[in-house]
């Protein structure tokens, strides 16, 4: 797999990541990092035990990594998480339906990054 495949298959902008990152080595350098970050864990942990401001950083957290290497499809539903949480520190039930996606954006992402490095 590509670079650009990966990014492809994960819903990412390759052709914005290129302007800031400039190769394809340096953006697969970046893209691997992803795999070892605490961030969705600590936002899975967070909204299990109802801390809302750690869920609230984790989620920003993660928005800011992918904000960083275009990966949109998962900034996108980071993004709405975070706004909430920025917005609406206590639990409600909505926010169950914005981490199932962001699980499932996170999971596509995941697995994207996975097939490049094996590659």
């Amino acid at each position: 797999m590509t670079v650009n495949e990966c990014y492809e298959a994960m819903g990412g902008d390759y052709e914005d990541v290129m302007r800031r990152l400039r190769t394809d080595e340096r953006v697969k350098k970046f893209l691997l990092k992803v795999l070892d970050d605490k961030s969705f864990q600590l936002l899975t942990d967070s909204m299990a035990a109802r801390n809302m401001d750690e869920a609230f950083r984790a989620a920003h957290t993660l928005k800011g990594i992918c904000q960083n290497l275009s990966l949109n499809r998962l900034y996108h539903s980071s993004n709405e998480l975070a706004e909430h949480l920025r917005n609406n520190r206590e639990y409600f039930q909505e926010l169950e339906t914005m981490v199932a996606q962001v699980k499932e954006d996170y999971d596509v992402t995941i697995a994207s990054i996975t097939s490049l490095k094996e590659s």
